[in-house]
Formats: structure tokens, sequence, C-alpha cells
């Protein structure tokens, strides 16, 4: 199996905010959406309850990975639930999502967003939300550590997240000194963002540390990303297959042209994504 070589590496940096907001970071900047492809943006938030009041998507679909707190979710088709530490959330906007994202009570809520694309057939698909919790996602004992999958087949083992467009979602922890070869198809774009402690990763053995970001090149047939564990760590990984589409993004809208964008703003104000989510 091919090692991967990191193609570009980053340490994220933060902006304090005014409140709700708290603190900011962009660990994928949507300047560079089109390099990322299937990947749009991913953030890194802590914030108080009023920050992600009710709002709409169109046209891509969002990961959401709770770090710490309570996230409190309510959509306008009368779904509600509460996600904790550990949690993820999938929610594909299709052609039209009204919702809202909040702090329980006085919480400081910290989380991670990923944006992922949808192709231009599945921008107009019924919307949906899946809760995938820290204790369904299946867990693989690797040497040293673990293997956590959320979405997607790595390793031999099966998130329960059940995506429009496909993806993979894995958190991987090991304890100092060990090492681990997570695999990927060659074709994906695969990301990964440090959590907590120091790792070595790729063939070239980069080091990074908590919020270190690294993009890693392709590689036909099977491919895996080497990590050593240079201290105790926790790191995610994220892959998908590009899209190859022209992406026109809007605010809260990412389309094919700037027409649909448009479009889709009309639709929102006409009220075609239904009444306020709270």
């Amino acid at each position: 199996m091919k090692q991967r070589k990191i193609q570009d590496h980053w340490q994220t940096t933060y902006e304090m905010q005014q409140l709700p907001g708290v603190q900011k970071g962009m660990i994928l900047p949507p300047e560079k959406m089109q390099v990322h492809d299937p990947f749009l943006l991913m953030a890194e938030d802590w914030f108080k309850r009023g920050a992600f009041s009710d709002h709409p998507h169109r046209g891509f679909q969002t990961i959401t990975y709770v770090i710490d707190g309570r996230l409190e979710h309510t959509d306008n088709s009368g779904g509600h639930s509460v996600l904790d530490a550990g949690d993820m959330q999938y929610m594909n906007a299709g052609k039209g999502a009204r919702h809202a994202e909040e702090a329980v009570d006085d919480d400081l809520i910290h989380t991670l967003q990923l944006w992922l694309n949808l192709p231009k057939e599945d921008k107009m698909t019924e919307s949906y939300y899946q809760n995938v919790r820290v204790e369904d996602a299946p867990v693989k004992e690797i040497e040293g550590g673990t293997l956590r999958v959320y979405s997607g087949e790595i390793d031999g083992i099966k998130g329960s997240a059940e995506s429009v467009y496909p993806f993979r979602m894995a958190e991987v922890q090991l304890e100092e000194g060990a090492e681990y070869d997570i695999p990927f198809p060659g074709e994906e774009t695969v990301f990964s963002f440090v959590l907590a402690g120091e790792v070595l990763l790729g063939e070239e053995e980069v080091k990074q540390s908590r919020a270190g970001t690294a993009v890693y090149e392709k590689e036909p047939g099977a491919s895996a990303v080497r990590i050593k564990a240079a201290s105790r760590a926790r790191i995610l990984f994220y892959s998908g297959k590009p899209i190859q589409e022209p992406i026109a993004a809007g605010g809260p809208f990412v389309m094919n042209t700037e027409d649909e964008v448009r479009q889709a703003m009309k639709d929102y104000h006409a009220g075609r994504f239904g009444p306020s989510s709270q």
C-alpha cells in the first residue's frame, strides 16, 4: 500500500468575536474550495446561545462534530435533538433546509463544522438530518490506540452516517510512540485535523500539534496515511471523491451558477424554505 505524501499543511489561526460568538478559526479556508473538492470549508467555533439561530441552506451537506458542550438542533420539519461531546450530526441541505444550531442554556459550545458539496444532480434533493452518537460509531482496536468511524468504511469497519454524497470520517486516538497507517482510496481528497497532542504525519513525517491541518496528495490505487504519535494524540480524518463541477457560493447557498444562488435567495425570501425553525 502506497504511503501518501503531504500536499499542504498549516496551523489554524483564530480570531476573537463579539458575543454570542466567542472565537473562530477557518480550518479549511473557503477560498480554496476548488483545491479541496468535494470539501468547501471547515470552521472551528466557540459560541454561546444566539450565534447560529434560524438560518437557511441549499445545495450542500454539513458534518458537525461536537468537541465540548451541548449543541441543540432544531429545524423547520419539527426535528429537535441535543448533541454532546464526541457526537456528530450529518445534514443534507439539498433543495432547502432551515434550522438553528444553539448552545444549550448558558453553555459554551465548541464545534467543528465541515461543508461538503453536492453534485448538480443532488442539489435539489430532500433535506434531512442524522445524528451519530459517539457510542454508536463503531470502534476498532489498533496497536496502541483506537479507530472510531463515523461515516464510510475505513480499515474494515463502517460508520453509520448515511449521506447523499459519500464521505469518510474517523477519529484516531494513539498512545505516545504508537504508529498507524490509516487507509484511503487513492483518488479521494484526504485531510486531517489534530484535536490533541503531537503527531508526525505522512511519508515525510511532518510534525503537527493541536489545530494542525494537513491535506494529502492523491495516489493511484490503494493508499494510506502514516501517523506516528509523538505524544498521546487525537486526530480526525476526512475523505471524499472530488466532484469536479463548477462552484458558485453565496452565503448559505452553494450551487453551480450565480443565477442558481440568486434563485435560492429569492426562494428563501418567498417562504419556500418553510417557517422559522424556532
